[in-house]
């Protein structure tokens, strides 16, 4: 997965707060709430940007000292910690306000959530730390018209998206749009490079059945060599023989191109079928043959 889209993701995100007080109360709540620890006394994230977003919204700050500590999880990433304030340690009221209901959204993606890009496609999920965490984020994706699918992972509920669209319309109302530039510019890359290997692909195909067909031709026209020789062909069909002979790699467009006059593609393929057709006639008394010996 492209593990930097996320992180940049958020960093965006927490350099931009909403400007409505009411909103960035929502945020403030919503941000406690779904970062908070197991014992509901500090908001713990190990984003800066996160901290530093959570810090700027506290209308209190005495003895709201960010603490980074050190940590051996997540590949040594530094946990930042900042000690939450009595009213902010209850499960805050649900937002009635679509706005607020977004920042809360914005806020569990900054507290618990992940987007990604890779090889298996666009990836955005939500992995909340505690069930009624879950439950209530559950209701608010709902609320907002979209179904997410549920795992579990580590005793946790996990609520993911694999489509592109959905996730891009997802990641913009909550604000994150260069993340939506940024999954933009790797579908487009993706279908270009999809389409490349289409295209390739098609033409090796194509390649592969007119090498089998020239193949075909010349064997035909070997045996008629043999059988009949090519002096007993007409004109036409004598010519076309012997331009595959000489030219066993070339289309049919290309032989035809060659005759005297150049002929069109369709014209050479009637050809090679009338020496086809010939060459059957040619077998069928030896294979009679062949039948009433045994």
């Amino acid at each position: 997965m492209n593990a930097a889209l996320g992180p940049d993701t958020k960093d965006a995100l927490a350099r931009e707060p909403p400007q409505a007080t009411h909103c960035r109360r929502a945020l403030l709540a919503a941000l406690a709430y779904y970062g908070g620890n197991a014992r509901g006394e500090a908001f713990v994230t190990h984003r800066n940007a996160v901290a530093r977003l959570f810090w700027s919204l506290l209308e209190d700050r005495k003895g709201q000292a960010v603490a980074a500590t050190a940590t051996r999880a997540l590949r040594g990433l530094p946990r930042f910690t900042i000690p939450l304030p009595q009213a902010l340690r209850a499960e805050p009221p649900r937002p009635a306000r679509r706005c607020d209901q977004l920042a809360e959204l914005r806020a569990a993606f900054l507290a618990c959530g992940v987007v990604a890009t890779g090889a298996r496609g666009y990836h955005l999920e939500f992995a909340p730390p505690a069930p009624a965490r879950a439950r209530r984020l559950a209701s608010l994706l709902r609320a907002l018209g979209t179904s997410p699918r549920t795992s579990r992972r580590r005793g946790r509920d996990v609520f993911y998206f694999k489509d592109f669209q959905t996730i891009a319309d997802l990641l913009a109302r909550i604000g994150a749009h260069a993340a939506v530039l940024a999954l933009e510019d790797v579908r487009a890359l993706r279908e270009t490079k999809n389409r490349i290997h289409r295209l390739v692909n098609t033409e090796a195909a194509n390649l592969e059945r007119a090498a089998r067909a020239a193949a075909s031709q010349r064997r035909t026209i070997e045996y008629v060599t043999r059988v009949r020789g090519l002096r007993a062909l007409s004109q036409p069909l004598r010519e076309i023989a012997l331009l595959r002979l000489r030219f066993p790699g070339e289309s049919l467009a290309e032989l035809g191109r060659r005759c005297d006059p150049p002929i069109g593609k369709t014209t050479v393929s009637s050809r090679f079928a009338a020496i086809a057709r010939l060459a059957a006639r040619l077998r069928s008394p030896q294979q009679g043959q062949r039948g009433g010996g045994r």
